[in-house]
């Protein structure tokens, strides 16, 4: 049993939740009766309370975020329901803006905004006391980062051997990029690095060799970014993966020669271009040398082995769907590993809303809050812009198309074209797989539940029937995607019952339709 139940609920349980560890592990006198009780998107509202109330808590505060809001908001309504004297407090970015509009504010006691590490401890001994705080909405305490204890002690041996171990050797951003949450800090505030890398050095001692480091702007300040990088080069062994954060104009070259020295497999960096277009960055208030971003992701590229990970958002004020085009074709010049295709989301309290009304910034009101349209992108393109995204995750981030895609975006020669030869100046890596999508969507309805081997089959189809490409040239290439991705089985539509379009003929539909329900 314990007084006090600290939760969340994960998008997956590779996650391991740093924000509600924090708090844990600034409990103080209270710690041992603290308990942590994690939980996954995809568990019963009704099981999370009744595993949450089974350790007859007097008090549980939970982590409220985009992915989670709605299913936290559901635990939280059962719990005042069925368990009304248990005081709920909830805290994290998403209860810590527009409180009133929302219903798990109403429902909880308490409502702690901002940073909660020293303010929930206090909290928790209030309500213990019996002399719990006449305000409902607490504003959080931010104190020097020295005075937080580190939280890396209570990642546990299953974590270190199963999940991804979240980590921050700093705190905040200076930039003011308006779809940010961080736009809101006023710098970044780093933590004592003797002490954090410390509290690393433990961690891996205990065998953790997976870090995600969730610092906004790893790379501002090149000489704690050298240690740390440094640090890591000297635990080099084959398990080690590390991921960092960083700006893209912003890499010198005592940075380089560290990065340089990192072997595959073993360091990624995530990018966040969001946008090429300086009219849109100067309305977002985002500060950006183009040119240096530009030579930076080349470099990385051409001399480091760090997989490149760079995202891009669609939907930004002023931004319209031709501009999005050609800063997805100028990134995909500079062959990152991965693109992210991003919606822009309205976060709770970002600046971003000023735009709302001269743009024509049309949200969806509830999570993900993703822009359904603007004045420069209607509705039905931003649905089609949602599923390149989607469909650009299975087919250009995944890797296992890598003979395939260039001849869809035409970076390998044609046999023939559709209408006569296709304009490649004109017709860009972005528009072609644009068409792809369409037509992808059109037969089949989804953007999920795409079996690998019925996607290898719409590439075939698109790349026969919609770019002229051999049918058996086309076959051939797949078949070496296919087994150079490590995928397992016979890909069955090359050898029976597949028309020209990609689609089953009745036949083959019906005969895997039987296999399924005779399968062991």
């Amino acid at each position: 049993m314990s007084l006090i139940v600290l939760s969340t609920i994960n998008a997956r349980y590779v996650h391991a939740a740093l924000g509600v560890r924090y708090l844990a592990a600034n409990m103080v006198e209270l710690k041992p009766e603290t308990k942590l009780v994690e939980f996954v998107l995809g568990v019963r509202p009704a099981d999370m309370a009744e595993a949450i109330l089974a350790e007859k808590p007097r008090i549980v505060g939970f982590g409220v975020y985009i992915w989670n809001a709605e299913e936290t908001t559901k635990v939280v309504a059962l719990l005042k329901r069925v368990a009304p004297d248990v005081v709920v407090v909830v805290g994290g970015p998403e209860a810590s803006h527009e409180i009133d509009e929302q219903r798990i504010c109403t429902l909880a006691d308490y409502v702690i905004t901002g940073w909660g590490d020293i303010t929930f401890a206090s909290l928790c001994r209030d309500v213990l006391a019996g002399r719990p705080p006449r305000e409902k909405v607490i504003a959080g305490m931010q104190p020097e980062l020295k005075e937080i204890a580190l939280p890396y002690a209570l990642y546990t041996a299953d974590d270190i051997a199963k999940r991804f171990l979240y980590v921050e050797a700093s705190r905040g951003c200076p930039f003011k990029c308006e779809f940010c949450l961080s736009a809101l800090d006023t710098t970044a505030w780093p933590f004592d690095l003797d002490s954090f890398l410390e509290e690393i050095e433990t961690l891996h001692a205990r065998g953790a060799r997976h870090f995600r480091f969730v610092d906004r702007t790893f790379n501002l300040k090149a000489s704690a970014s050298l240690r740390i990088l440094e640090f890591f080069l000297e635990r080099l062994d084959e398990r080690l993966f590390v991921h960092f954060e960083v700006i893209p104009d912003h890499l010198p070259e005592k940075l380089k020669a560290a990065i340089a020295r990192f072997p595959a497999g073993s360091l990624q960096f995530e990018i966040g271009i969001q946008t090429w277009n300086p009219e849109v960055q100067a309305l977002i208030s985002r500060k950006q040398d183009n040119a240096r971003a530009e030579a930076n992701l080349a470099w990385l590229r051409g001399h480091s082995n760090a997989l490149i990970h760079v995202d891009l958002i669609a939907g930004l004020p002023g931004e319209d769907l031709a501009s999005f085009g050609r800063g997805f074709d100028r990134l995909y010049a500079l062959q990152p590993h991965e693109i992210q295709v991003g919606i822009l989301k309205r976060l709770r309290g970002t600046p971003i809303a000023r735009h709302t009304e001269a743009f024509g910034m049309r949200y969806n009101p509830d999570p993900p809050y993703n822009v359904l349209a603007t004045d420069r992108i209607g509705f039905g393109d931003m649905q089609r812009i949602a599923r390149f995204a989607r469909y650009w995750e299975m087919v250009g981030n995944s890797g296992r198309f890598r003979g395939a895609l260039p001849l869809m975006l035409g970076e390998a020669p044609l046999d023939a074209a559709r209408d006569g030869p296709l304009d490649i100046a004109r017709d860009g890596p972005f528009i072609r797989f644009m068409r792809f999508a369409d037509w992808v969507f059109a037969r089949t309805g989804k953007t999920h539940e795409i079996a690998l081997e019925r996607l290898v089959e719409l590439v075939h189809g698109f790349l026969t029937t919609q770019l002229g490409i051999a049918s058996a040239a086309a076959a051939e290439v797949l078949r070496q995607d296919y087994e150079s991705s490590g995928a397992k089985g016979r890909l069955a539509f090359l050898e029976q019952g597949v028309r020209p379009d990609g689609a089953r003929s009745a036949s083959e539909r019906r005969r895997l339709r039987q296999a399924r329900h005779f399968t062991a």
